[in-house]
Formats: structure tokens, C-alpha cells, sequence
């Protein structure tokens, strides 16, 4: 979470239970924001707010899932505003469900399930399609 700067979209892949929802509770957890984490699979958007400003200069986090939207859904919610967001990041889980919606910049982490207690993760950086 340290390495993040303001204005990211951290892109969360993988299948159900593949770990990305345990990921964001960590990312937020390391970010300082308080508790409860509220899984977005059943709120699709929940912002946290940070009690102070990170060194990087973040004060949200805006946790959202497309499991269960369209790019539509997402645009009507704020997504754009949510990216352009100076002092904010975004933590997007089921990604590949809004693929047109995606900026070219961004972070993509993807997991896999190799066993019931293990994960491979893929961390990608993205500068173009």
C-alpha cells in the first residue's frame, strides 16, 4: 500500500474466492482506514476515508466491485470522478466486466488459487494497452 501513489487504480483479478476481496481488507487495513471493511460484492462502491494523509498525499480509498454491474452502473456511480480523484486510489474488483472503462494507466494484480491455502499473484503495471 506504501508504494501506491494518489490518483492509482489498483485493479483486482481472479476468481471467486481467489483472494482479492482479502487483499483490499489488507490494502485498506495498511492504509490506516477504519474498520469495518464492507465487502463491495453487496454495497459495489464503499469509500474510506483516512484519518490523516498518507506520505503520499492519499486521504480515500474507494473500494468497488463489477462482479454484479455493467460499465454503465459504474459510470452513473462516479467511477470517472472516483479516478480522477487527486488524493484518492481506487481498488476495482471483476475488472475484466468493465474492460472499456479501464484508463491505460493502472495496476493490474491477479490471482490464482494453486490450493486451498495458496495463491499465486501477478503484479502487472500498466502504462498503454
Amino acid at each position: 500500500a506504501q508504494g501506491i501513489a494518489p490518483g492509482t487504480l489498483v485493479c483486482l483479478e481472479g476468481d471467486l474466492g481467489a483472494g482479492k476481496t482479502t487483499f483490499a481488507q489488507g490494502f485498506l487495513e495498511g492504509m490506516g482506514a477504519a474498520r469495518p471493511y464492507v465487502s463491495s460484492t453487496f454495497v459495489i462502491m464503499k469509500q474510506y476515508d483516512l484519518p490523516t494523509s498518507t506520505a503520499q498525499g492519499i486521504r480515500r480509498v474507494y473500494h468497488a466491485d463489477a462482479y454484479r454491474v455493467k460499465a454503465k452502473d459504474l459510470i452513473h456511480l462516479g467511477f470517472a470522478e472516483w479516478c480522477a480523484d487527486k488524493e484518492g486510489v481506487v481498488i476495482l474488483e471483476w475488472p475484466e466486466r468493465v474492460q472499456e472503462l479501464l484508463p491505460k494507466k493502472r495496476i493490474e494484480i491477479i490471482f490464482k488459487s494453486l490450493s486451498e491455502t495458496e495463491r499465486g499473484i501477478t503484479i502487472e503495471k500498466k502504462e498503454k494497452n
